[in-house]
């Protein structure tokens, strides 16, 4: 039978039926690659996808910036787990924001053209070396920002077509000189109240706390009360400038080296200069025609500090008689620097030179010649240098050494301390907020806090704390986070509910009180019935801080008064409560606006209006968010 079924097999009408079963598994294979997708993405905005790839690029480009901000500590910044959570919602939120103005710019019909776009590349100072565009520094730099050429094109043109939008946006936003004077005369405003305050100080004596209270809330609370981690430590350091010669540096050391490197301490020809500027921006063949008149007075005789002083159109240099003072060579412009270093002998004079700030007559005012700085001058530099050199090469191949012992010997730091020719030094129990020097480390504390070193013991790797200084830690001793004993927190507990039922009395009071004022009683009045004391606020600010930021900020938020004062009762952080009747509302004396204000308000209102802008657009767009999980190089 399988015989029979081989030989089928062969048959034309077979391999016909083969072929079509093959191309329709493959031609489904290709439809389920070509149609549908793993990936969910990270938002939609009306309807078009923000994709992970987007999101994963501008959060590692957002947490190089701050990298580079906050330097080593933001591996510290970057261990809390809600900070993090934080910037990627932020980093989700801002591309919503991008695609919102891409479709916006795009119903607009703006556009960044090719040539502009090659423009803007060509321009950006990474892709530059000495100052020109380099095509190889340009593909080093986007493929470290994870983009090709094509894609950061693109990105590129993206960036260019909002910055269209967005500055036809602000460009146009303007405030009217009235806009200004009314916002103006609205911070400045002035205001007077009155303000009876009741302290809780003075209901403390009334206050008890029982061994129940300060045990419930010892138990409700105890997060509050957590000792945190600690640990004390074993360290050695060294670093190459304290090491001791093991050869002296000699004279003959020192000289040949002076021998070998001339070069390095020779001093290149200077030259003091003068100079008569007549520029060409409006009539070249005018300006050619005056420099070679003054030129032709030059020569006859004229002095050239008095001529320089008159005809010069360089202002600064002119009211110094032309004096450039000394330059160098590659200081000016090439043809201004190849006149003036052919000129001979102190006071010779150049012919007209053209550069592209118009047209020079040049003086040679005084004349350093190239010369070799002598031994005697530069043998302490040397023999510093020398030394430094023989500690570097001792330096790395103790680090070498070290580093080997310290991974060799892991549970101790003395064989490898020893053959560093330093001491194994330790610290107090600490805890991640208050580590000593030289441990203060963004580094040190990361590997110290580690779960190799805490729960191994062993030596940690060299971690490097500046040019040719290191140091290896081990843990010595382990104190983990743990709830401080009831009897270590009972009088700070004491304290804090002594400070709360204080507070809640006098809130009590001075609800009762404030019934009174909005009955009609006058805060004097109660005041005097109380024997408390109202305290006058007069000439109040909305950014100042007398008597009490709330009571500053709630005055300025009541109704300008009419025929009777506006109250309000408003409780402040420290327990305290506060009474406030407003009196009066006035201007501040007016006076002119500096341009700085103008322009800091105008921003203000600026901003305002863009938040405005960008609040509009999502309210009317339909927006989905997926939730951000931790990114790969996070696990």
């Amino acid at each position: 039978m399988l015989e029979r079924i081989r030989e089928g097999s062969q048959g034309v009408t077979a391999k016909v039926i083969l072929t079509l079963v093959i191309l329709s598994f493959a031609l489904a294979g290709i439809g389920s690659y070509l149609g549908q997708t793993t990936e969910q993405p990270i938002a939609t905005v009306n309807g078009k996808e923000i994709s992970q790839l987007s999101f994963a690029r501008a959060y590692e480009n957002e947490r190089a910036r701050l990298e580079q901000q906050f330097g080593e500590y933001f591996s510290q910044i970057a261990s809390d787990p809600s900070y993090m959570a934080q910037l990627r919602q932020s980093v989700v939120d801002r591309l919503v924001q991008q695609e919102l103005q891409n479709q916006l710019a795009s119903e607009l019909g703006l556009r960044v053209s090719d040539e502009a776009l090659k423009e803007e590349i060509r321009n950006i100072s990474y892709f530059q070396v000495g100052g020109q565009f380099n095509n190889d520094r340009y593909l080093q730099v986007i493929r470290q920002m994870n983009y090709s050429p094509d894609s950061f094109r693109d990105y590129l043109r993206a960036e260019m077509t909002r910055n269209q939008l967005v500055g036809a946006l602000t460009a146009t936003d303007f405030t009217l000189d009235n806009e200004l004077a009314a916002v103006t005369k609205l911070e400045n405003q002035l205001r007077d109240a009155d303000v009876l305050t009741i302290t809780a100080e003075q209901f403390k004596s009334q206050v008890t706390i029982s061994d129940e209270q300060r045990n419930d809330y010892y138990t409700l609370n105890q997060a509050k009360f957590m000792a945190p981690e600690q640990i004390s430590l074993e360290y050695l350091e060294f670093k190459a400038a304290d090491l001791a010669l093991s050869t002296p540096i000699s004279d003959a050391d020192i000289a040949a080296n002076y021998d070998e490197n001339k070069a390095l301490y020779l001093e290149p020809e200077r030259r003091r200069v003068s100079h008569i500027l007549i520029e060409n921006l409006e009539d070249d063949a005018a300006a050619k025609a005056k420099a070679d008149s003054i030129l032709m007075e030059l020569k006859g005789g004229a002095e050239f500090a008095k001529v320089a002083s008159e005809k010069s159109d360089d202002v600064v240099s002119a009211e110094l008689g032309g004096d450039l003072e000394w330059i160098d060579r590659d200081m000016m412009d090439p043809a201004f620097e190849e006149a003036a270093f052919a000129l001979a002998a102190k006071g010779d004079i150049s012919e007209v030179v053209q550069s592209e700030f118009g047209y020079h007559i040049i003086q040679l005012t005084d004349l350093v010649t190239e010369q070799t700085k002598p031994l005697a001058d530069v043998k302490e530099e040397i023999k510093e240098k020398l030394a430094m050199e023989q500690k570097l090469d001792q330096y790395y191949e103790l680090q070498t050494e070290v580093t080997d012992l310290a991974f060799e010997v892991a549970d101790s730091l003395a064989e490898a301390a020893e053959a560093a020719g330093v001491e194994v030094k330790s610290t107090a129990l600490f805890s991640r907020n208050n580590a000593p020097a030289p441990v203060n480390n963004p580094k040190v504390l990361t590997a110290a806090f580690s779960a190799e070193l805490l729960e191994d013991g062993v030596n940690s790797e060299l971690i490097e704390l500046g040019n040719e200084h290191i140091i290896f830690v081990r843990v010595k001793e382990h104190v983990a986070a743990a709830v401080k004993p009831l009897e270590e927190v009972s009088a700070s507990i004491t304290t804090t509910l002594t400070n709360e039922k204080a507070g809640e009395l006098a809130k009590e009071k001075a609800d009762a009180l404030y019934e009174k004022v909005t009955a009609g009683e006058s805060l004097a009045t109660l005041a005097e019935a109380e024997g408390l004391t109202v305290a006058p606020a007069t000439g109040m600010t909305r950014k100042g801080f007398t008597p009490s930021y709330e009571v500053v900020q709630a005055t300025f938020k009541l109704a300008k008064p009419t025929d009777k004062p506006v109250t309000k009762l408003v409780t402040l952080n420290n327990g305290d409560a506060s009474i406030i009747a407003l009196n009066k509302v006035y201007d501040a004396p007016e006076k002119a606006l500096d341009e700085q204000a103008k322009q800091s308000i105008a921003r203000q209102q600026i901003g305002k209006s863009f938040t405005a802008f960008v609040e509009a657009l999502k309210a009317n767009a339909d927006i989905n968010s997926a939730a951000v999980a931790p990114v790969e190089s996070e696990l």
